[in-house]
C-alpha cells in the first residue's frame, strides 16, 4: 500500500505562506516573479500567524542547515528554511540557473554578490560587490545570470533563519573555490537537506 503523507513539516501558518508564492509564480517574467515574491516574503515574516517549524530553531554545530518546508507540484518551486549557526555560512556559489527570493527570518545575514569578470574552462574570475546586510524581515533575489553569491550569518552568539524560494527543487549548485587572485576553481556539490 503506498503511502500519500505529506513528507514535509507542519506549521502554523503554512497554506498562507503557500497561497502568497502560488500566487507569486503566476507570472511569466522572472523579475515581476521576483518582485511580487519579495514582497510576500517581508509580508510572512512580518505576520505572526506565520510561524516555521520548531526544528528551524535549532542549528547544525558543523554546517548551516537546509530543511525543505514545501514543494509544489503544480507550479515546481521549493521553499526551503536556513539556519545559519553563529559564523556559519557559504563558500561562493550558484543556483544551477534557477531563481531565488530569500528572506530573513530571523537574526542578520551578510550577503556578497559577486560579478563574473571572465571564464577560462572550469576556472572563473571574479569581483566581489559590497556586502549587503540584510536585517530581520528584508527580502532579495537573484535572477541569472547574477547569482554568484555567498552568504554568512556574522553574529558570534545568534541564530539567523532564512527562508529561501527556489524556481524549482535545488540538488546542486557549483561551488567556486579560491584559485590564485581573483580567480576560482568550478567545483559541482550536491545540495543535501537535513531532516525536519
Amino acid at each position: 500500500m503506498q503511502d500519500f503523507r505529506d513528507p514535509f513539516p507542519p506549521f502554523h501558518g503554512r497554506d498562507r505562506l503557500i497561497a502568497a508564492v502560488d500566487h507569486a509564480v503566476q507570472h511569466d517574467d522572472a523579475h515581476q516573479i521576483a518582485a511580487t515574491l519579495r514582497h510576500a516574503l517581508r509580508e510572512a515574516i512580518a505576520d505572526s500567524r506565520i510561524q516555521l517549524p520548531a526544528c528551524v530553531h535549532h542549528p547544525i554545530e558543523d554546517h548551516y542547515a537546509r530543511r525543505e518546508l514545501y514543494r509544489s507540484a503544480a507550479h515546481g518551486y521549493s521553499i526551503v528554511a536556513m539556519s545559519w549557526g553563529p559564523g556559519q555560512g557559504t563558500p561562493l556559489h550558484d543556483h544551477s540557473g534557477l531563481w531565488c527570493v530569500e528572506g530573513v527570518w530571523l537574526g542578520q545575514l551578510e550577503i556578497t554578490q559577486y560579478q563574473l569578470l571572465e571564464r577560462d574552462g572550469e576556472r572563473f574570475r571574479f569581483r566581489a560587490q559590497p556586502a549587503i546586510l540584510g536585517d530581520c524581515g528584508s527580502a532579495g533575489s537573484l535572477i541569472p545570470p547574477h547569482e554568484y553569491h555567498t552568504i554568512r550569518n556574522t553574529s558570534a552568539d545568534d541564530l539567523a533563519i532564512s527562508v529561501h524560494v527556489y524556481q524549482g527543487e535545488m540538488t546542486r549548485s557549483a561551488v567556486f573555490e579560491p584559485d590564485g587572485g581573483d580567480w576560482y576553481a568550478r567545483r559541482v556539490q550536491v545540495m543535501e537537506t537535513d531532516a525536519a
